[in-house]
């Protein structure tokens, strides 16, 4: 019991500092204004009347002051950037004929590697930790034996999975095709001639003056680099709508090697895509989901470590596959702390960026053994969306930014459904909060994704109106089984 009251003590102080410093200048006013007041009752009317004749008003200076306020408030008008808006975004879903169920993905590699049992076994043990289910998606050229990985199955996935969330986007938003002025799609390993952002735009017939972009081997966190884009673009284009398309096309970058490093992403990699609007249109704001608040971005391609760390190379044999460093965990760590030391300063508030300051003083000048503070996030987010690049990243990043279990339930539900999606994870983690109905008004969320060279991005949405569930999209199905219990291993 004494330990019990200690703690609620601890807590009561920790929240009336918090209130303190989060509302100084409201407090510091408060008894300014209030003497103000009291000085005026004192004055009574015949003072306030008095004092108003001696004052002395010039019609030159008067409209000195008038033009000067109307300069100041045009210029700060004219300078202020832009708000961005996601008008509504659509998720691809995958066909029940591509379902990968642990059985048939352990047959599939059994006759794949049939000369090589260790391969195998191998993959087994990453699958059963790997915190996937048994409703992962791959595209239909890995279901053959041996998998057909051509350049026609490539752009048949591509197609399926692009123009599916394009015509869902489409319908949700009324958007027509003409009306799109700026076209982004991000594909990390495929990249064909011509460029998938072409194929779009043949196949949407867009406008001839389209401004298209296709972003190609930027690894996993190269959604938020798209968003990032087209905030940029926004900002220069008035009055336009900007569609950004990301995805992973599967098909030609399945591994058939027996090198383990390789062998990974082939266990955690699956079918996904997600098609976005955003818009910089006033006339949208009434109906936008979120406005962008904040993207940062964090690269460590530098170090030797961190640009290696995740590679396409080939084997002994000449297949070609994504090796996954044992240092990739560390590095992320590294690129983690460089992102949230500089989205820090603009979310978390007054009172936890004055502990941080007032301990890192304290280990600069009087013990550097001292404990650094970790910031408490949650007081500044009230949603997670961190990349489902796996069960360890997730891990990795509830221990570190210390957050609940219900923080993190839209990524590692995302990975028990869908995998790793690469860069359209972080929308299936969105959509998975809105089909849980926990999206409300003010709500902020925080996206957070990795990705080679390496990258560690970051993008801070703030919910324009409460979201109702929908009845549709990716979870439409099966959002009433989760959260699901995610045993640590699933015995195959």
């Amino acid at each position: 019991m004494p330990h019990f009251s200690n703690s609620v003590k601890l807590k009561y102080v920790k929240l009336g500092y918090q209130y303190l410093v989060n509302h100084i200048l409201t407090l510091t006013l408060i008894p300014v204004m209030a003497g103000v007041l009291i000085e005026v009752l004192r004055l009574g009317p015949a003072g306030i009347v008095s004092l108003w004749n001696s004052l002395h008003f010039d019609l030159v200076h008067i409209l000195c002051s008038c033009f000067f306020i109307i300069f100041v408030a045009t210029v700060y008008f004219m300078s202020k950037p832009r708000s961005i808006y996601l008008v509504d975004y659509a998720c691809y879903k995958p066909p029940v004929t591509c379902r990968v169920p642990f059985a048939t993905f352990m047959e599939h590699s059994r006759l794949n590697l049939s000369n090589n049992p260790k391969s195998v076994e191998f993959q087994m043990r990453i699958l059963e930790r790997s915190g996937l289910g048994e409703e992962t998606c791959l595209p239909p050229a890995i279901h053959y034996i041996p998998p057909t990985p051509t350049m026609e199955a490539a752009r048949g996935e591509a197609e399926i999975v692009i123009f599916s969330a394009m015509d869902s986007l489409f319908k949700k938003t009324g958007l027509k095709p003409k009306d799109v002025d700026i076209l982004i799609v991000n594909c990390s390993l495929f990249s064909p001639t011509p460029s998938l952002s072409a194929m779009v735009i043949n196949k949407y017939k867009l406008r001839s003056n389209i401004k298209s972009f296709n972003l190609s081997g930027m690894g996993c966190s190269a959604g938020l680099i798209s968003i990032d884009l087209a905030r940029d673009l926004l900002q220069v284009h008035p009055n336009s709508n900007a569609v950004v398309v990301s995805t992973e096309i599967i098909t030609p970058n399945y591994y058939q090697g027996k090198e383990r490093a390789m062998l990974l992403p082939n266990c955690l990699f699956r079918m996904g895509g997600a098609a976005i609007l955003l818009s910089n249109r006033r006339s949208e704001r009434w109906r936008a989901k979120y406005r962008l608040v904040h993207v940062v971005r964090t690269h460590k391609g530098a170090d030797d470590k961190a640009y290696r760390c995740v590679f396409e190379e080939e084997d002994k044999e000449g297949n070609v596959g994504i090796s996954l460093s044992k240092d990739l965990m560390a590095i992320a760590g590294e690129a983690l702390k460089s992102n949230i030391t500089t989205i820090g300063p603009l979310v978390l508030p007054a009172s936890e960026q004055l502990l941080f300051l007032l301990t890192l003083i304290g280990r600069k000048i009087f013990n550097p053994k001292w404990k650094p503070y970790i910031p408490d996030f949650k007081q500044a987010f009230e949603h997670f969306c961190i990349h489902a690049g796996g069960r360890a990243v997730i891990d990795e990043l509830q221990k570190n930014l210390q957050l609940s279990a219900e923080h993190v339930e839209a990524s590692r539900m995302t990975l028990h459904r869908f995998g790793n999606t690469s860069s359209s994870s972080l929308w299936y983690e969105m959509s998975y909060i809105e089909a849980k109905g926990r999206m409300k008004k003010g709500d902020r969320v925080w996206q957070i994704a990795f990705g080679s060279g390496f990258k560690c991005n970051s993008a801070v949405w703030k919910c324009n109106r409460t979201i109702k569930t929908p009845k549709d999209g990716p979870w439409a199905d099966c959002i009433q089984g989760y959260p699901a219990h995610i045993p640590e291993v699933v015995k195959l």
